[in-house]
């Protein structure tokens, strides 16, 4: 099985408890390297698990959402995620049915997080870790079309450093959009298609991107200096973070849009 491995990691995961006599219990953490954390669960409070954790194992990490621009912005996320009836982003979100499980209820609340502000315009994965708990999402609260639903095992990358001979060339490179140098490769984006040679700052792109949209943040979409194509802003960053081409496996119906920028 592939594993997909993404630079600068935040993702918020949902645990499943496969022990029989707790067998069925959800837990909602964050986490910066999903392999370890899951180890890390499983070991014991001792070995820096959570104590809800702790000595109720074994534990499936089946689900996780990632993509987030920062650690605080998946700890809100996951704040969110555990106090849903606290959190004022969701209040519109019933609580626990008797007839529904755990799972399903924190199913549940996730796809209702996906689709308020300001999530919902952020350039989230959701993935799914283990094919057999996978579920879909209720008719009219699947993630918005930029979100893509992915499966199989995630990675945290190391940072690579950058050469001496690779920060050299950035020198020689400018924005296609304020036609200044770069700084560094931290602050780019380029465009994946092939035969387009686009590179601009992140801050220049999305400037570009919102201009009919100025009262947002945070792009969904725009078209490409370059080539001219219609890009997801979403997919620019997945490409950046090294997690775009795992996409191409998604088989999801109600994610048909995708087929036009995947074609590469």
């Amino acid at each position: 099985t592939m594993v997909v491995e993404v630079e600068d990691f935040f993702g918020v995961y949902m645990l499943y408890c496969t022990n029989p006599k707790y067998k069925g219990r959800i837990y909602i953490g964050f986490t910066v390297n999903p392999e370890r954390r899951i180890t890390q669960h499983n070991a014991g409070k001792q070995k820096g698990g959570a104590w809800r954790t702790s000595g109720r194992g074994p534990w499936d990490m089946v689900l996780i959402t990632h993509g987030f621009p920062s650690d605080i912005a998946a700890l809100r996320f996951e704040w969110a995620w555990q106090h849903p009836h606290s959190s004022r982003r969701l209040t519109h979100v019933s609580r626990r049915s008797k007839k529904e499980s755990s799972f399903e209820f924190h199913l549940r609340v996730l796809s209702h997080m996906l689709r308020a502000a300001p999530w919902c315009r952020l350039p989230l994965t959701i993935r799914w870790l283990k094919q057999e708990y996978r579920r879909d999402f209720a008719p009219g609260l699947e993630p918005p079309l930029h979100m893509p639903i992915a499966f199989g095992q995630v990675r945290a990358k190391p940072r690579e450093k950058q050469g001496e001979e690779e920060r050299h060339d950035m020198t020689k490179v400018r924005c296609r959009v304020c036609c200044r140098k770069f700084g560094s490769e931290d602050e780019t984006l380029q465009c994946f298609h092939a035969n387009c040679a686009m590179t601009t700052h992140i801050v220049c792109l999305a400037r570009e991107f919102l201009k009919t949209e100025p009262e947002h943040l945070i792009p969904v979409e725009g078209q490409c200096p370059g080539c001219r194509r219609t890009l997801l802003w979403g997919n620019l960053i997945r490409y950046k973070k090294g997690c775009y081409g795992d996409l191409e496996e998604i088989h999801s119906s109600s994610q048909n849009h995708w087929a036009d920028d995947l074609q590469l």
